[in-house]
Protein backbone atom coordinates (compact mmCIF):
# COMPACT_ATOMS: atom_id res chain seq x y z
CA UNK A 1 0.00 0.00 0.00
CA UNK A 2 2.52 2.61 -1.15
CA UNK A 3 2.04 6.04 -2.69
CA UNK A 4 2.75 4.88 -6.25
CA UNK A 5 0.13 2.12 -6.00
CA UNK A 6 -2.45 4.53 -4.57
CA UNK A 7 -1.74 7.08 -7.28
CA UNK A 8 -2.08 4.46 -10.01
CA UNK A 9 -5.58 3.66 -8.73
CA UNK A 10 -6.37 7.38 -8.78
CA UNK A 11 -5.12 7.70 -12.36
CA UNK A 12 -7.44 4.87 -13.45
CA UNK A 13 -10.41 7.07 -12.53
CA UNK A 14 -8.87 10.34 -13.76
CA UNK A 15 -10.49 11.59 -17.01
CA UNK A 16 -7.28 13.44 -17.92
CA UNK A 17 -5.46 10.12 -18.44
CA UNK A 18 -5.72 8.57 -21.91
CA UNK A 19 -7.38 5.14 -22.20
CA UNK A 20 -4.26 3.63 -23.72
CA UNK A 21 -2.23 4.71 -20.67
CA UNK A 22 -4.85 3.20 -18.38
CA UNK A 23 -4.17 -0.25 -19.81
CA UNK A 24 -0.68 -0.29 -18.28
CA UNK A 25 -1.99 1.14 -15.01
CA UNK A 26 -4.69 -1.55 -14.81
CA UNK A 27 -2.07 -4.25 -15.27
CA UNK A 28 0.10 -2.81 -12.49
CA UNK A 29 -2.80 -2.45 -10.05
CA UNK A 30 -4.19 -5.89 -10.88
CA UNK A 31 -0.79 -7.57 -10.40
CA UNK A 32 -0.29 -5.87 -7.01
CA UNK A 33 -3.75 -6.95 -5.86
CA UNK A 34 -3.08 -10.56 -6.86
CA UNK A 35 0.39 -10.59 -5.27
CA UNK A 36 -0.78 -9.29 -1.89
CA UNK A 37 -4.27 -10.89 -1.90
CA UNK A 38 -6.01 -7.52 -1.53
CA UNK A 39 -9.51 -8.96 -1.58
CA UNK A 40 -11.39 -5.99 -0.02
CA UNK A 41 -9.78 -3.54 -2.44
CA UNK A 42 -10.46 -5.80 -5.41
CA UNK A 43 -14.13 -6.00 -4.41
CA UNK A 44 -14.32 -2.21 -4.22
CA UNK A 45 -12.62 -1.63 -7.58
CA UNK A 46 -14.69 -4.24 -9.41
CA UNK A 47 -17.92 -2.90 -7.89
CA UNK A 48 -17.09 0.55 -9.29
CA UNK A 49 -16.06 -0.97 -12.66
CA UNK A 50 -12.46 0.23 -12.36
CA UNK A 51 -11.33 -3.40 -12.75
CA UNK A 52 -13.04 -6.38 -14.35
CA UNK A 53 -14.34 -9.07 -12.01
CA UNK A 54 -12.65 -12.48 -12.06
CA UNK A 55 -14.82 -14.58 -9.74
CA UNK A 56 -12.32 -17.45 -9.59
CA UNK A 57 -9.56 -15.06 -8.55
CA UNK A 58 -11.83 -13.45 -5.96
CA UNK A 59 -12.74 -16.82 -4.42
CA UNK A 60 -9.08 -17.86 -4.39
CA UNK A 61 -7.98 -14.65 -2.64
CA UNK A 62 -10.76 -14.95 -0.06
CA UNK A 63 -9.61 -18.49 0.70
CA UNK A 64 -6.00 -17.32 1.14
CA UNK A 65 -7.13 -14.48 3.42
CA UNK A 66 -9.15 -16.85 5.61
CA UNK A 67 -6.23 -19.24 5.83
CA UNK A 68 -3.76 -16.52 6.84
CA UNK A 69 -6.15 -14.99 9.38
CA UNK A 70 -6.67 -18.40 10.94
CA UNK A 71 -2.90 -18.69 11.45
CA UNK A 72 -2.72 -15.20 12.95
CA UNK A 73 -5.59 -15.96 15.36
CA UNK A 74 -3.82 -19.14 16.46
CA UNK A 75 -0.67 -17.13 17.19
CA UNK A 76 -2.69 -14.68 19.29
CA UNK A 77 -4.24 -17.52 21.32
CA UNK A 78 -0.84 -19.17 21.77
CA UNK A 79 0.74 -15.88 22.88
CA UNK A 80 -2.03 -15.15 25.40
CA UNK A 81 -1.75 -18.65 26.90
CA UNK A 82 2.00 -19.26 26.87
CA UNK A 83 4.10 -16.09 26.67
CA UNK A 84 4.33 -12.51 27.95
CA UNK A 85 2.62 -9.21 27.19
CA UNK A 86 5.19 -8.12 24.61
CA UNK A 87 4.61 -11.24 22.49
CA UNK A 88 0.83 -10.83 22.82
CA UNK A 89 1.10 -7.27 21.51
CA UNK A 90 3.25 -8.43 18.59
CA UNK A 91 0.67 -11.07 17.68
CA UNK A 92 -2.15 -8.49 17.72
CA UNK A 93 -0.03 -6.07 15.68
CA UNK A 94 0.77 -8.75 13.08
CA UNK A 95 -2.94 -9.26 12.47
CA UNK A 96 -3.53 -5.51 12.24
CA UNK A 97 -0.73 -5.11 9.69
CA UNK A 98 -2.15 -7.96 7.63
CA UNK A 99 -5.46 -6.10 7.38
CA UNK A 100 -3.50 -2.98 6.40
CA UNK A 101 -1.63 -4.92 3.71
CA UNK A 102 -4.79 -6.33 2.12
CA UNK A 103 -6.48 -2.88 2.31
CA UNK A 104 -9.28 -3.87 4.69
CA UNK A 105 -9.71 -0.45 6.27
CA UNK A 106 -12.52 -1.26 8.72
CA UNK A 107 -10.93 -4.39 10.18
CA UNK A 108 -7.47 -2.81 10.19
CA UNK A 109 -8.69 0.11 12.31
CA UNK A 110 -10.50 -2.26 14.68
CA UNK A 111 -7.38 -4.41 15.10
CA UNK A 112 -5.12 -1.37 15.55
CA UNK A 113 -7.47 -0.23 18.32
CA UNK A 114 -7.17 -3.64 20.01
CA UNK A 115 -3.38 -3.48 19.64
CA UNK A 116 -3.36 -0.02 21.22
CA UNK A 117 -5.03 -1.55 24.28
CA UNK A 118 -2.04 -3.89 24.58
CA UNK A 119 0.49 -1.06 24.13
CA UNK A 120 2.14 0.93 26.92
CA UNK A 121 5.20 2.64 25.36
CA UNK A 122 4.51 6.06 23.81
CA UNK A 123 6.80 5.35 20.86
CA UNK A 124 4.88 2.20 19.98
CA UNK A 125 1.59 4.08 20.28
CA UNK A 126 2.98 6.63 17.81
CA UNK A 127 3.77 3.81 15.40
CA UNK A 128 0.14 2.68 15.57
CA UNK A 129 -0.96 6.21 14.68
CA UNK A 130 1.37 6.20 11.68
CA UNK A 131 -0.18 2.93 10.49
CA UNK A 132 -3.59 4.59 10.85
CA UNK A 133 -2.37 7.60 8.87
CA UNK A 134 -1.12 5.25 6.15
CA UNK A 135 -4.65 3.88 5.82
CA UNK A 136 -6.22 7.33 6.03
CA UNK A 137 -4.06 8.73 3.22
CA UNK A 138 -4.66 5.68 1.05
CA UNK A 139 -8.44 6.11 1.35
CA UNK A 140 -8.24 9.94 1.45
CA UNK A 141 -10.14 9.94 4.75
CA UNK A 142 -9.46 13.54 5.78
CA UNK A 143 -11.40 13.29 9.03
CA UNK A 144 -9.28 10.32 10.12
CA UNK A 145 -6.10 12.12 9.02
CA UNK A 146 -6.98 15.16 11.14
CA UNK A 147 -7.89 13.10 14.20
CA UNK A 148 -4.76 10.96 13.92
CA UNK A 149 -2.45 13.99 13.64
CA UNK A 150 -4.11 15.61 16.67
CA UNK A 151 -3.65 12.37 18.59
CA UNK A 152 0.01 12.20 17.55
CA UNK A 153 0.62 15.78 18.72
CA UNK A 154 -0.78 14.96 22.16
CA UNK A 155 1.52 11.95 22.41
CA UNK A 156 4.48 14.11 21.38
CA UNK A 157 3.80 16.37 24.34
CA UNK A 158 3.99 13.34 26.62
CA UNK A 159 7.31 12.17 25.19
CA UNK A 160 8.68 10.00 22.42
CA UNK A 161 11.96 9.77 20.55
CA UNK A 162 13.17 12.29 17.98
CA UNK A 163 13.02 9.85 15.08
CA UNK A 164 9.26 9.49 15.44
CA UNK A 165 8.78 13.21 16.09
CA UNK A 166 10.65 14.08 12.92
CA UNK A 167 8.29 11.91 10.89
CA UNK A 168 5.58 14.50 11.52
CA UNK A 169 7.73 17.61 10.95
CA UNK A 170 7.97 19.49 7.67
CA UNK A 171 11.31 20.98 6.67
CA UNK A 172 11.20 24.75 6.29
CA UNK A 173 14.19 24.94 3.91
CA UNK A 174 13.48 24.63 0.22
CA UNK A 175 16.04 25.83 -2.32
CA UNK A 176 19.11 24.39 -0.59
CA UNK A 177 17.39 21.57 1.31
CA UNK A 178 19.18 18.23 0.75
CA UNK A 179 15.77 16.51 0.89
CA UNK A 180 14.61 18.59 -2.07
CA UNK A 181 17.84 18.39 -4.05
CA UNK A 182 17.91 14.58 -3.99
CA UNK A 183 14.55 14.32 -5.82
CA UNK A 184 14.24 17.62 -7.68
CA UNK A 185 15.44 16.18 -10.99
CA UNK A 186 13.07 13.21 -10.75
CA UNK A 187 9.95 15.39 -10.93
CA UNK A 188 9.40 17.01 -14.36
CA UNK A 189 9.61 20.84 -14.38
CA UNK A 190 10.26 21.10 -10.62
CA UNK A 191 13.90 22.20 -10.91
CA UNK A 192 13.10 24.85 -13.52
CA UNK A 193 10.07 25.99 -11.50
CA UNK A 194 12.01 26.47 -8.26
CA UNK A 195 15.21 27.93 -9.66
CA UNK A 196 13.56 30.31 -12.12
CA UNK A 197 11.47 31.78 -9.30
CA UNK A 198 14.59 32.05 -7.13
CA UNK A 199 16.55 33.77 -9.95
CA UNK A 200 13.61 35.98 -11.04
CA UNK A 201 13.56 34.45 -14.54
CA UNK A 202 9.83 34.90 -14.91
CA UNK A 203 9.43 33.78 -18.53
CA UNK A 204 11.11 30.45 -17.70
CA UNK A 205 9.05 30.29 -14.51
CA UNK A 206 5.72 30.52 -16.36
CA UNK A 207 6.80 27.82 -18.79
CA UNK A 208 7.82 25.46 -15.96
CA UNK A 209 4.73 26.41 -13.95
CA UNK A 210 2.42 25.30 -16.77
CA UNK A 211 4.21 21.95 -17.02
CA UNK A 212 4.22 21.40 -13.26
CA UNK A 213 0.49 22.15 -13.08
CA UNK A 214 -0.18 19.34 -15.57
CA UNK A 215 1.82 17.01 -13.31
CA UNK A 216 -0.29 18.07 -10.32
CA UNK A 217 -3.47 17.08 -12.13
CA UNK A 218 -2.15 13.50 -12.21
CA UNK A 219 -1.43 13.34 -8.47
CA UNK A 220 -4.24 12.04 -6.25
CA UNK A 221 -3.23 14.25 -3.31
CA UNK A 222 -2.62 17.47 -5.26
CA UNK A 223 -5.33 17.21 -7.92
CA UNK A 224 -8.19 18.56 -5.73
CA UNK A 225 -6.07 21.60 -4.81
CA UNK A 226 -4.22 22.48 -8.01
CA UNK A 227 -6.47 25.45 -8.88
CA UNK A 228 -5.92 26.97 -5.44
CA UNK A 229 -2.19 26.27 -5.74
CA UNK A 230 -2.02 27.93 -9.17
CA UNK A 231 -3.69 31.04 -7.81
CA UNK A 232 -1.46 31.27 -4.72
CA UNK A 233 1.76 30.72 -6.69
CA UNK A 234 0.81 33.46 -9.15
CA UNK A 235 0.18 35.78 -6.21
CA UNK A 236 3.68 35.08 -4.90
CA UNK A 237 5.42 35.59 -8.24
CA UNK A 238 3.51 38.79 -9.13
CA UNK A 239 4.22 40.20 -5.68
CA UNK A 240 7.91 39.33 -6.01
CA UNK A 241 8.11 41.08 -9.39
CA UNK A 242 6.21 44.23 -8.34
CA UNK A 243 8.22 44.67 -5.13
CA UNK A 244 11.17 45.76 -7.31
CA UNK A 245 9.29 48.74 -8.79
CA UNK A 246 7.40 51.84 -7.77
CA UNK A 247 5.80 51.78 -11.20
CA UNK A 248 6.14 49.62 -14.30
CA UNK A 249 4.29 49.45 -17.62
CA UNK A 250 1.91 46.58 -18.34
CA UNK A 251 3.80 45.96 -21.59
CA UNK A 252 7.13 45.63 -19.77
CA UNK A 253 5.68 43.18 -17.25
CA UNK A 254 4.01 41.16 -20.02
CA UNK A 255 7.32 40.91 -21.91
CA UNK A 256 9.12 39.80 -18.74
CA UNK A 257 6.61 36.98 -18.20
CA UNK A 258 6.36 36.09 -21.88
CA UNK A 259 2.60 36.66 -22.08
CA UNK A 260 0.23 39.18 -23.69
CA UNK A 261 -0.64 42.56 -22.19
CA UNK A 262 -4.31 41.56 -22.07
CA UNK A 263 -3.40 38.50 -19.98
CA UNK A 264 -1.41 40.56 -17.46
CA UNK A 265 -4.13 43.22 -17.34
CA UNK A 266 -6.81 40.61 -16.61
CA UNK A 267 -4.62 38.75 -14.10
CA UNK A 268 -3.62 41.81 -12.08
CA UNK A 269 -7.16 43.22 -12.11
CA UNK A 270 -8.57 40.03 -10.60
CA UNK A 271 -5.83 39.76 -7.97
CA UNK A 272 -6.13 43.43 -6.97
CA UNK A 273 -9.92 43.10 -6.67
CA UNK A 274 -9.43 40.05 -4.43
CA UNK A 275 -7.01 41.99 -2.20
CA UNK A 276 -4.11 39.71 -3.16
CA UNK A 277 -1.94 42.44 -4.73
CA UNK A 278 -1.24 45.98 -3.54
CA UNK A 279 -1.07 48.08 -6.68
CA UNK A 280 -3.10 50.35 -8.97
CA UNK A 281 -3.53 49.95 -12.73
CA UNK A 282 -3.79 53.10 -14.85
CA UNK A 283 -5.38 51.78 -18.04
CA UNK A 284 -5.04 55.14 -19.82
CA UNK A 285 -1.25 55.24 -19.54
CA UNK A 286 -0.79 51.48 -19.24
CA UNK A 287 1.17 51.83 -16.01
CA UNK A 288 1.06 49.74 -12.84
CA UNK A 289 1.76 51.71 -9.66
CA UNK A 290 2.72 49.68 -6.62
CA UNK A 291 1.13 50.51 -3.31
CA UNK A 292 3.14 48.73 -0.67
CA UNK A 293 1.24 48.20 2.57
CA UNK A 294 2.81 50.27 5.33
CA UNK A 295 2.81 48.78 8.84
CA UNK A 296 2.01 52.10 10.53
CA UNK A 297 -0.71 52.86 8.00
CA UNK A 298 -2.25 49.42 8.56
CA UNK A 299 -2.15 49.97 12.32
CA UNK A 300 -3.79 53.38 11.87
CA UNK A 301 -6.68 51.95 9.85
CA UNK A 302 -7.05 49.05 12.27
CA UNK A 303 -7.25 51.47 15.21
CA UNK A 304 -9.91 53.56 13.45
CA UNK A 305 -11.93 50.44 12.65
CA UNK A 306 -11.75 49.19 16.23
CA UNK A 307 -12.56 52.68 17.51
CA UNK A 308 -15.70 52.86 15.35
CA UNK A 309 -16.75 49.45 16.61
CA UNK A 310 -16.22 50.56 20.23
CA UNK A 311 -18.22 53.78 19.72
CA UNK A 312 -21.11 51.82 18.24
CA UNK A 313 -21.12 49.48 21.23
CA UNK A 314 -21.06 52.44 23.66
CA UNK A 315 -23.97 54.12 21.85
CA UNK A 316 -26.03 50.92 22.00
CA UNK A 317 -25.21 50.52 25.68
CA UNK A 318 -26.17 54.15 26.45
CA UNK A 319 -29.56 53.65 24.78
CA UNK A 320 -30.19 50.58 26.92
CA UNK A 321 -29.22 52.49 30.09
CA UNK A 322 -31.49 55.44 29.15
CA UNK A 323 -34.43 53.05 28.76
Amino acid sequence: MDGVFANNIFLLTNPVVEDIDKLGLKSHVFDSIKTHYMTPLYETLTASSVLDLDQNLLDSMRSCNDEELKKLDEKIIDAEENVGESEVRQAYLAKALYFVRICDKTKALEQLKLTEGKTVAIGQKMDLIFYTLQLAFFYMDFDLISKSIDKAKKLFEEGGDWERKNRLKVSMRVVDAPEILTVIEKIPFLSEFLNSLYKCQYKDFFSAFAGLTEQMKLDRYLNPHYRFYMREVRTVVYTQFLESYKSVTIESMANTFGVSTNFIDHELSSFVAAGKLHCKIDKVTGVIETNRPDANNALYHSTIKQGDFLLNRIQKLSRVIDI
